[in-house]
């Protein structure tokens, strides 16, 4: 934990002020003079907003850094699933030195916090959650990683994984995931009483990629409410990507929010382009939690994405049709604020007694800031400065 003296920033785009850190939490926002021997930046006008936070992505899985991967398949889910199982060794993916890279970027943009999905599943065993463990402690004064044991392969279809996703919950995994119950098991009723179980056994939340559309997929979260009240999980699901909340039945989708927002089941959304996405302004106006991740980047399933969540609040924004000032400062929310709501991170804001976790951003606004998408100025880690224009203190191995 460090001490720092922050001055001439603005919190929020708000009036300017300094900010004082002590052992790494905020200690005032103010008018101070420098202590002995305290470090002192000067911010120079800029926005100051707590740290981004990547709350859906696959760290073990980019291509950052290799040689060009060429990609000459069909765009199906489970040929895509397939294809990086059986050839991801071939192709040279090591699981620590992908991950690495991956969260260097996203720290050195401004983030502060990873909840990344890490696929466990019969062939690779436990050693891609291992490879991120690894990089979990190599990062941990520069940003901190949350692990979700993700089946991403199926769970009915490949039997061995639930033993597996037990024992990585065992050893610290500290979410559950699971994924299209219908779609790649085809057997929800099988998959979700499975996960349920073991979330309950060992205390963990739950966090399902839905890839599910249109009726398929309102159905399959109705199996999910069904089971968070049976099992007492009000608070503790998260349903990503969430796509049957994009489709053209107003009612309907309106009757699932509710039932989202009853049991507060938060939604996590990368703005996926090619497919329906669900509203976050409606989802703002019925108060369900919400977050925003980079997904996959630059990997087997596709070119695209870049490691900061500034430029996936566009991608967000720009999906969502947001235009308006208010607009584009909630989809600063949804990469920050929220999806540290979704994460449950404690300590986590630019209040007196909050963790010293921020970044500097450029702009007049809020607004301004998120089409902006410059480097960040300054990123600050427990009170320490980790980044400076876009570039971190640690080198990308």
């Amino acid at each position: 934990m460090h001490d720092l003296l922050l001055r001439n920033v603005r919190p929020m785009a708000g009036q300017s002020c300094d900010i004082l850190i002590r052992h790494g939490k905020i200690a005032g926002l103010g008018s101070y003079r420098p202590e002995d021997g305290m470090a002192v930046e000067d911010a120079n006008g800029a926005i100051v907003v707590p740290g981004l936070i990547d709350a859906h992505t696959h760290l073990d899985k980019t291509t950052w850094g290799m040689p060009w991967h060429v990609n000459d398949r069909p765009a199906i889910l489970r040929g895509r699933i397939d294809f990086e199982r059986e050839n991801r060794q071939e192709i040279g993916i090591n699981a620590h030195r992908q991950s690495m890279r991956h969260a260097i970027g996203l720290a050195a943009n401004g983030a502060s916090h990873i909840r990344s999905h890490v696929d466990i599943d019969t062939r690779h065993g436990l050693s891609l959650v291992e490879g991120v463990w690894k990089t979990r402690d190599a990062l941990k004064d520069i940003i901190d990683i949350e692990i979700v044991a993700f089946p991403q392969s199926g769970v009915m279809v490949m039997p061995g994984t639930v033993e597996l996703l037990d024992e990585a919950l065992a050893q610290g995994c500290e979410v559950l995931g699971g994924i299209d119950p219908c779609g790649i098991d085809r057997d929800p009723k099988g998959q979700l009483d499975i996960l349920f179980t073991l979330a309950v056994r060992h205390g963990v939340p739950i966090d399902i990629h839905l890839h599910e559309a249109a009726d398929l997929g309102a159905f399959t979260m109705e199996l999910i409410f069904e089971r968070i009240r049976a099992n007492g999980m009000e608070g503790k699901v998260a349903i990503s990507h969430a796509f049957a909340l994009g489709m053209n039945d107003y009612v309907r989708v309106g009757k699932l929010i509710e039932e989202i927002a009853r049991l507060d089941v938060a939604i996590l959304t990368t703005g996926a382009p090619s497919v329906n996405v669900p509203s976050i302004m409606r989802l703002k106006e019925a108060e369900v939690r919400v977050g925003g991740g980079c997904d996959g980047i630059r990997d087997t399933w596709g070119p695209w994405g870049q490691p900061d969540m500034l430029d996936r609040a566009k991608v967000i924004g720009m999906k969502n049709g947001l235009r308006t000032d208010q607009e584009l400062a909630h989809v600063l929310h949804v990469v920050s604020k929220g999806g540290a709501d979704v994460m449950r991170i404690d300590g986590y804001g630019l209040d007196v007694g909050c963790n010293a976790d921020f970044t500097l951003l450029t702009g007049e606004t809020l607004a301004h800031a998120v089409v902006d998408t410059a480097p960040r100025p300054l990123v600050v880690k427990n009170g320490r400065v980790i980044a400076r224009q876009g570039k971190a203190i640690v080198e990308m191995p």
